[in-house]
């Protein structure tokens, strides 16, 4: 097996930024996802104090970045707002400029890919095409730091939002000019919308810089579940991710295990080496 691990950072909102590498690591994972949201580094606030301990936490457990996660935004509002398909145009705004600043971020710690929200929830008073373009705007405009800094933003479809499905995802692909535009691949997302993460490997491989991972319930609710304990066939949506001969990282992301995060994360680490993954 040649795949690396990562585990997701916004499950430890409850630790510290040093304390959540240490969880992390301790629990025998290659990689952490980083969230850049409070209560960690804020890419909008953040203090070269902050970027020098989040380096020195990761030299010293010897752990890597899977991923900087610049998804979630509960420093300004919650997961989704500011969104990038705003009607306020101010409001919006707030979201464009939180991703730029992700973007130096990313840079400066020598990650070379953040994922972000795909859009956001299409408001009620604007139609689907004027929230298509009002974010392809978006994403033209981090396009042209992304290039600069060597950073791919990869957007991540998710249940409810703008781009739900592998379909709504290439036809964002044929709007935007950009290499730097690509796809953080939820497999979990994808099942909830009735798709096999397992048969898009291939065919969103050539826009797929990072994995994420979770167990989804047999109704194929969005809850993020722990690996094994839910309906997604893991071991064939592996394999086809080995087979694809990808080399980065899947990162398991379970945040709704705020009040048990390292057992958490243990618990999907022992499963991923019970199935011989890791």
């Amino acid at each position: 097996m040649s795949l690396e691990f990562g585990f997701s950072m916004n499950a430890f909102r409850e630790y510290s930024t040093v304390g959540a590498i240490e969880a992390v690591a301790d629990a025998g994972y290659d990689g952490i996802e980083l969230l850049f949201d409070e209560p960690f580094l804020y890419p909008p606030e953040a203090t070269g104090e902050e970027y020098d301990e989040v380096e020195t936490a990761l030299n010293r457990n010897d752990i890597a970045i899977s991923n900087c996660n610049a998804f979630m935004l509960t420093a300004i509002e919650d997961f989704h707002h500011p969104s990038f398909v705003e009607p306020d145009e101010d409001y919006r705004r707030r979201r464009v400029d939180y991703t730029l600043d992700s973007i130096d971020a990313a840079a400066e710690l020598g990650c070379d890919h953040i994922s972000i929200e795909p859009g956001g929830p299409v408001p009620e008073e604007k139609s689907r095409e004027w929230a298509m373009e009002t974010f392809v705007e978006g994403l033209d405009e981090l396009a042209e730091k992304a290039e600069s800094k060597g950073v791919d933003v990869m957007v991540e479809p998710e249940p409810d939002l703008l781009i739900e499905t592998s379909d709504e995802f290439l036809d964002l692909m044929d709007r935007v000019d950009s290499e730097r535009i690509t796809c953080n691949f939820d497999a979990g997302h994808l099942f909830c919308m009735g798709e096999d993460p397992a048969e898009l490997v291939e065919t969103l491989a050539p826009y797929t810089r990072h994995y994420h991972l979770e167990d989804i319930p047999e109704d194929r609710s969005h809850e993020h579940t722990q690996l094994g304990d839910g309906a997604m066939d893991i071991d064939g949506f592996l394999q086809a991710v080995e087979d694809s001969g990808y080399d980065g990282y899947v990162t398991v992301e379970l945040y709704p295990y705020q009040e048990t995060a390292a057992e958490t994360a243990q618990g999907a680490m022992d499963y991923l080496r019970e199935r011989g993954w890791a």
